[in-house]
């Protein structure tokens, strides 16, 4: 293939205009090689340098809408400043309370949350698992049916339906009562769902304050990568009760006539919180609200971030994303894997591990580690299924379980847990998406009692619901799987 083979030549053309296209095709590949690496992984680069070789001038304004995987600077300034307000507020320590019972590689991790996201570990925290998304919602819409002073609201995926309304109906109740009620909805992940126009509609005529987080609207002067998005998903209720994890605020099937006719429905894991980690939830809840309306909530701020509790479970939150200046998920995620002792499980719909992540599970795996990986056998992305499964051979080979959730049920949950008392739950997959390119929210748990209840489930639900996969049979795939599956990863990094 010749050089300039994509240079778009026409017969007859001027000799200077060849020249010149050949000229400008040269320039942007020599700049690119020098210009694209700049403070990105290999990866990353080598992604984006393959796609504007091979097609220079799509490749090109592709980089220029995608290729920056941070918020834009000012954006990224507030974050900072927070973060500043937040560790003002905790007196700059990173475990608030006793500390000298935790092993040193979980008062380490405290540390790295803390430095990278601002959030100490507290203590006095209770926890309770919610594995039903319409189960959820209604207990959600009871809780906030008992609000008095305010609701915070936040959430990647929204739309009216018969599942959510409850919820979304004790909202307004709420702010109709005279409790503060703020809600904050991704605008490109709930955009074209049905029952979003409605909503949107129904908020606009009730008053009740409300934002769509990174916006994607031009002619408003609202613009930054379309594909990096809000991701997390926090319910506050005065400052005493909030949920998180993997569901979003729709019905299981999220109303698409694709998934109803495939009979598709969504499996999450949410938790209820109480205790001082809700006002960490609030703080990620009031730093995006910030992010977009540049009004800071110093009160919460001030009568809720300094507790100090002893008994009750240890836990951090971790926010990450485009926002701050490094993968705060991913570092935990590594530094928790390299020092597990007898066994790791993680469930992820994505899993699409990066070059750290994937040698941090094979190191385990060969250490003697019991690695356990649960995906569904079915995914809404086929990309990135495809994708992942290019990996399964190389984990499969160092001795990781792999375990497929059935079909039609659509594995949507996120956790991690870690030997006997660490477990890692909320709305980060496993993935360069999560990593890099979604605001996300984790909560870092430290309880035997929980994580004790995290492996039951395991064993007596995502294990007994799935279907381990067959090194040997795996193998012996046929030639054009692994094919597809090979282009697919190469825009792993991308994804």
């Amino acid at each position: 293939m010749n050089f300039f083979t994509f240079i778009p030549v026409e017969p007859g053309w001027p000799l200077w205009v060849i020249i010149a296209l050949i000229a400008v095709d040269f320039i942007i590949r020599v700049v690119a090689l020098g210009a694209i690496p700049y403070r990105r992984k290999p990866s990353v680069a080598l992604g984006w340098l393959l796609a504007v070789f091979l097609i220079p001038y799509i490749g090109l304004l592709a980089f220029w809408m995608f290729g920056s995987s941070k918020l834009p600077r000012k954006r990224r300034e507030m974050q900072t400043e927070i973060n500043r307000l937040i560790k003002h507020e905790t007196g700059g320590q990173s475990i608030l309370g006793r500390d000298d019972h935790l092993p040193e590689p979980l008062s380490t991790a405290a540390q790295l949350n803390y430095s990278l996201g601002a959030l100490p570990m507290v203590h006095g925290n209770e926890f309770t698992l919610e594995g039903d998304n319409h189960q959820c919602m209604l207990d959600m819409a009871r809780e906030v049916d008992q609000a008095q002073k305010y609701v915070h609201f936040e959430f990647y995926i929204v739309a009216i339906d018969d599942a959510s309304r409850p919820l979304l109906d004790a909202l307004l109740r709420a702010h109709a009562r005279g409790v503060t009620v703020r809600i904050f909805i991704d605008h490109v992940g709930s955009l074209g769902y049905p029952g979003y126009s409605d909503l949107v509609k129904e908020l606009d005529a009730s008053g009740v304050p409300w934002r769509r987080s990174l916006p994607l609207r031009p002619w408003k002067g609202e613009y930054q990568r379309p594909d990096l998005r809000n991701h997390r998903k926090i319910l506050v209720i005065d400052g005493e009760i909030a949920y998180t994890g993997s569901q979003n605020v729709i019905h299981r099937s999220y109303n698409k006539r694709a998934n109803l006719r495939k009979g598709f429905e969504w499996k999450d894991l949410s938790v209820r919180c109480t205790g001082p980690i809700v006002a960490e939830l609030n703080a990620v809840f009031a730093s995006d609200w910030y992010s977009e309306t540049e009004v800071i909530l110093f009160e919460e701020f001030d009568t809720e971030l300094d507790p100090i509790h002893e008994g009750g479970a240890m836990a951090q939150v971790v926010p990450s994303g485009p926002g701050f200046e490094l993968e705060n998920n991913l570092r935990l995620f590594n530094h928790l894997i390299y020092n597990a002792n007898e066994q790791i499980v993680i469930c992820s719909p994505y899993f699409v591990p990066d070059e750290s992540l994937m040698h941090a599970l094979v190191t385990e795996a060969h250490s003697g580690v019991d690695v356990r990986i649960y995906v569904g056998a079915t995914s809404d992305h086929w990309v990135t299924q495809k994708a992942q499964e290019s990996y399964y051979a190389d984990l499969l080979d160092a001795g990781v379980q792999i375990f497929q959730y059935h079909e039609p049920t659509v594995l949507h949950s996120k956790f991690l847990l870690i030997d006997d008392e660490v477990t890692i739950i909320g709305s980060s997959n496993m993935d360069a998406r999560s990593f890099a390119m979604n605001l996300e929210v984790s909560m870092f748990i430290v309880d035997r009692a929980f994580t004790q209840e995290m492996y039951d489930l395991e064993t007596d639900d995502y294990r007994a619901n799935s279907v381990k996969v067959d090194r040997q049979e795996w193998m012996e795939r046929s030639t054009g799987q692994k094919y597809l599956e090979n282009v697919c990863r190469l825009t792993s990094s991308l994804l």
